[in-house]
């Protein structure tokens, strides 16, 4: 079986209250405590990384988040999904070839550009490209941005963009932003699984967004800050 295929399964089959759970590393060293931790799985953040480089969210040349995500992927022996934001404008053939050069078995996509939501027929047909260039050795996980782009009716669209791009190939619909009260209607309306963000140390936890309906937890960049905010205090407590 193809890491892929090892990833695409964790997906699914899955209980209500039992999501994959995927912590985002930044680096080698963080993805190494996630696999010695006993995660089945990575999912690095494209923010993560790019504060672990000096950028900011949305600022990392193609060059040095491929590389990052290589770095990743070398360190450990669990399967890496990984950000790659809008595909850098690459062509999904290239866009492909880079990912798997990496040793991702998988990317997020999200569907804006700019900050500003794509033609979801028109990103629909992108990602079939992707898709058709990956065949089963890539899995896709679109992001959908209606809630933090600020469409209106965010859960519908929301829903009418994870159904076309579910159709053009995507193997799980990323939500980002929901809301936990809107999981169960997202899930009603949805096919196939469905990842969900949560918040590190706050608001509900993995296991009961999974029982809303939610088949993975992602975190963001949320374990890189809060890394950083412990690190901080350890400074300020060696400083006396």
């Amino acid at each position: 079986m193809s890491g892929a295929d090892t990833f695409r399964a964790l997906h699914h089959g899955r209980a209500p209250g039992d999501p994959l759970v995927l912590p985002g590393p930044w680096d080698a060293a963080s993805a190494r405590v996630f696999e010695a931790a006993g995660y089945p799985a990575l999912a690095t953040p494209s923010a993560g990384i790019a504060a672990s480089l000096g950028h900011e969210d949305g600022a990392t040349p193609a060059d040095e988040m491929f590389a990052a995500v290589a770095r990743i992927a070398r360190a450990v022996d669990v399967p890496v999904s990984a950000d790659v934001e809008g595909g850098y404008g690459l062509a999904p053939k290239e866009l492909v070839e880079r990912l798997l050069e990496a040793g991702a078995v998988g990317c997020n996509l999200e569907d804006s550009r700019d900050g500003v939501l794509r033609d979801a027929r028109a990103h629909a047909d992108w990602l079939a490209e992707v898709r058709e260039a990956a065949g089963d050795r890539l899995f896709l996980n679109a992001r959908v941005d209606t809630y933090v782009r600020g469409a209106p009716d965010p859960t519908a669209a929301a829903v009418e963009r994870a159904a076309l791009y579910v159709a053009a190939g995507a193997d799980c619909v990323y939500p980002i932003g929901a809301p936990p009260d809107a999981i169960p209607a997202l899930r009603a309306g949805t096919t196939g699984p469905l990842n969900v963000f949560a918040g590190v140390g706050d608001g509900p936890s993995p296991a009961e967004l999974g029982e809303r309906g939610a088949t993975r937890i992602t975190f963001g960049p949320g374990l890189q800050r809060a890394a950083a905010r412990a690190l901080a205090e350890i400074a300020g407590d060696l400083r006396g």
